[in-house]
């Protein structure tokens, strides 16, 4: 039969019927399906419905029950739509991680809330910070008479920019003069290679205008400096009583407690960060986490890389039961839309 013979509706209580069988492995009636879909339908409407979907030949009823189960049709249909529900999905995130790059904050809440709705654990995902960044170039120029712009653009495509003060204009001559200095003396350093040496040379050769030399290393470090505070966003972490193992009332308020002070959970992150010949999917089971509150979890991490050096940590938080295979396939589809992002031209995914 053809899929377009199925309207909205029946679309809807079929995904019902399936939804419900693969949860509980019994045969799914009428009444089951009144309470579970939101289309606040009758019982008798939703059996006219299940009568119609199961002559298509996409549910079966076996002949010891009252209710229906899915036909291998019914299960195609289901996948099928599934998929395209899922890809949708990923689609709509990369647009919107890409559209709102310079949103960071929210397309990070965003993320672990997605995550944490696809996969019913509790999720963290961390913001950017800059590794082994190197500065791409320098440009200054003139706004006015008291004070030029600074453009700081590194190799990860971050632009930063600082109005600096000036005591006195500078003509193009000069302005050239320190672009050129700063540009032959600090591309292709990351910003633990400017060491003191650089900046006596830069300062020297900048004599008057070393000031200006002074803000733009400023500058420079604010935009490549590491945070000392890792930002985490976290989401579902009331996912945690949805597993007995896991519910009782004293591991489940620690668990959330290290949701909630994030500083054991920045210890976690800093370490999938640190291993840089690693940026794959980890597993800690149980023991094996570094998180004494989490011994009886299982914590699955993945690093994201948007741009040369500017990386980040997604993980996933449940019981050691959990569903690792779905887990890392959606670790898996966030880590390529998020790698690369600041790399891609505007427009392009």
């Amino acid at each position: 039969m053809d899929e377009m013979e199925l309207d909205e509706r029946k679309t809807k209580i079929l995904k019902a019927i399936i939804r419900n069988y693969l949860e509980t492995g019994e045969p799914v009636g009428s009444r089951t399906i009144s309470k579970y879909t939101d289309l606040n339908l009758s019982s008798a409407t939703i059996r006219n419905e299940m009568a119609d979907l199961e002559e298509l030949g996409y549910i079966v009823q076996p002949h010891t029950s009252a209710g229906r189960i899915p036909s291998d049709q019914g299960y195609r249909f289901y996948v099928d739509h599934l998929m395209e529900e899922k890809n949708q999905e990923v689609d709509e995130m990369k647009k919107f991680v890409i559209e709102h790059t310079e949103k960071m904050e929210q397309v990070l809440q965003q993320v672990a809330k997605i995550l944490a709705n696809n996969t019913n654990y509790a999720t963290m995902v961390t913001a950017p910070s800059y590794h082994r960044n190197k500065v791409k170039f320098i440009q200054l120029s003139n706004v006015d008479d008291e004070q030029i712009l600074a453009v700081i653009v590194t190799e990860g495509n971050l632009v930063k920019n600082k109005i600096i003060p000036i005591s006195e204009p500078l003509d193009n001559e000069t302005m050239l003069k320190l672009n050129i200095l700063l540009n032959s003396n600090l591309n292709g350093l990351a910003l633990e290679e400017i060491n003191l040496g650089t900046i006596s040379r830069l300062k020297e050769q900048a004599g008057i205008h070393s000031d200006i030399i002074n803000n733009v290393l400023d500058t420079l470090a604010e935009t490549m400096g590491q945070d000392e505070d890792i930002r985490i966003y976290t989401s579902g972490t009331t996912n945690f009583f949805k597993y007995p193992e896991l519910s009782a009332s004293e591991k489940a308020s620690e668990l959330i407690s290290t949701f909630e002070e994030k500083q054991q959970l920045a210890s976690l992150v800093t370490e999938s960060l640190l291993d840089e010949e690693n940026t794959g999917i980890q597993v800690y089971i149980g023991n094996e986490s570094p998180i004494q509150t989490m011994k009886d979890c299982s914590v699955v991490t993945a690093t994201y890389e948007l741009g040369k050096g500017v990386r980040g940590t997604i993980g996933i938080v449940g019981p050691k039961r959990m569903d690792y295979e779905n887990v890392m396939d959606n670790l898996k589809t966030l880590k390529n839309s998020l790698d690369g992002i600041l790399d891609r031209p505007k427009g392009k995914t």
